[in-house]
């Protein structure tokens, strides 16, 4: 248990209330998927929701049962009553990180971007902070704030409705100038436009994501990158980063698949259940530099150059699906470089041509 993270959870739950209200179709808050996702990262050392409980006395029961300590804000009128509320969670969250040294994460659950200055707070203290909050009702200044960010509608267990479609009032037909009695034709109905539905995530641009932040650890530590050190630093990248988002259940079923196709390799770690992720030493980067090296032997003739301007264009010509970004480089200059590097190609900056040029390795 010794290695379990202390988690004290802060409900802002005017926003969350108000929020899943507004947004789903008036349904009620529930909190048990929050509470499970919660289960998943640690052990809740405090659970606290804050507001004025006289506007939600069904939840006060829903909340009980899972044995949140509600904080009572005393009736005010308007905004005062709202900022009361903020600035007692606020004050609860920065002296509980100073009296409580062995909560090492905290949960502030609320969609108002009031709140960054407290997360901003509880970093500077060495705290993990987690953010929760109503997507369509999410600050965008807030998620970015903090180490992850996870979006209520996204959770497990939360019934989302669908997208309804706008309805469309028929224009009322002019009075007809006939005989009291007698009967108008029926209206023909109104239908609804279909719901949009949400696109899917590219799992190529999670690719590309993945092999360019492998390749940023493995050239800045000296030491092997693990999946759960990858995956603290996609969160840093971006705090909103779920791999369910891309259709898979966990983050190992990601990885697995991305070396499947050879985006990655994974090896043994140094515990188990926590691989060793690399990118292919060998295998595609050797096709690739042989791929370039014979484009530009192709190309240039006999004893010419081949400018790297549009060399691109020709690689994908001959090989549509290349990618320099899934081989971990983030430039296609980059990519010729570690080309040249291998020997695969020679490459030297041309003041004439304003440009690199390439020739085949001569040895």
């Amino acid at each position: 248990m010794d290695q379990e993270d202390r988690i004290a959870l802060f409900l802002d739950y005017e926003n969350l209330a108000l929020g899943v209200r507004d947004h789903h179709g008036g349904r009620p808050f529930d909190f048990r998927p929050i509470a499970d996702a919660l289960a998943e990262r640690g052990r809740v050392v405090v659970r606290r929701a804050y507001a004025d409980w006289s506007y939600f006395d069904e939840d006060r029961r829903m909340l009980t049962r899972s044995h949140v300590e509600l904080i009572e804000i005393p009736q005010r009128m308007g905004a005062s009553r709202k900022n009361a509320a903020d600035i007692k969670m606020a004050v609860d969250a920065v002296e509980l990180a100073f009296e409580r040294d062995y909560i090492s994460t905290f949960v502030i659950c609320t969609g108002d971007s009031d709140f960054t200055p407290l997360v901003h707070k509880l970093r500077e203290l060495n705290k993990r902070v987690i953010g929760v909050g109503v997507e369509k009702s999410t600050s965008a200044l807030l998620p970015p704030a903090c180490d992850e960010f996870l979006f209520y509608d996204r959770l497990e267990g939360v019934d989302v409705p669908p997208a309804a479609g706008r309805r469309v009032r028929a224009a009322r037909p002019a009075e007809p100038q006939t005989p009291p009695r007698a009967e108008l034709p029926p209206e023909p109905p109104v239908e609804a436009p279909p719901a949009e539905e949400e696109p899917a995530r590219d799992v190529d641009t999670l690719a590309v994501l993945v092999a360019q932040t492998v390749a940023g650890m493995q050239g800045s530590s000296s030491g092997e990158v693990t999946a759960s050190g990858l995956k603290r630093t996609l969160l840093r990248k971006d705090p909103t980063f779920s791999e369910s988002d891309y259709g898979f259940r966990t983050f190992g079923e990601l990885l697995r698949h991305l070396a499947g196709h050879n985006v990655i390799e994974l090896a043994a770690g140094p515990a188990k259940g926590d691989p060793e992720v690399s990118l292919p030493e060998r295998g595609d980067r050797e096709v690739a530099f042989a791929l370039l090296r014979s484009v530009v032997v192709d190309l240039a003739g006999e004893g010419g150059a081949v400018p790297l301007s549009g060399l691109k264009d020709q690689l994908r010509r001959a090989r549509p699906d290349f990618s320099e970004k899934k081989l971990g480089y983030r430039s296609f200059l980059q990519f010729a470089k570690a080309a040249a590097t291998s020997g695969a190609v020679e490459l030297r900056w041309s003041p004439e041509a304003d440009d690199y040029l390439l020739t085949p390795h001569t040895p």
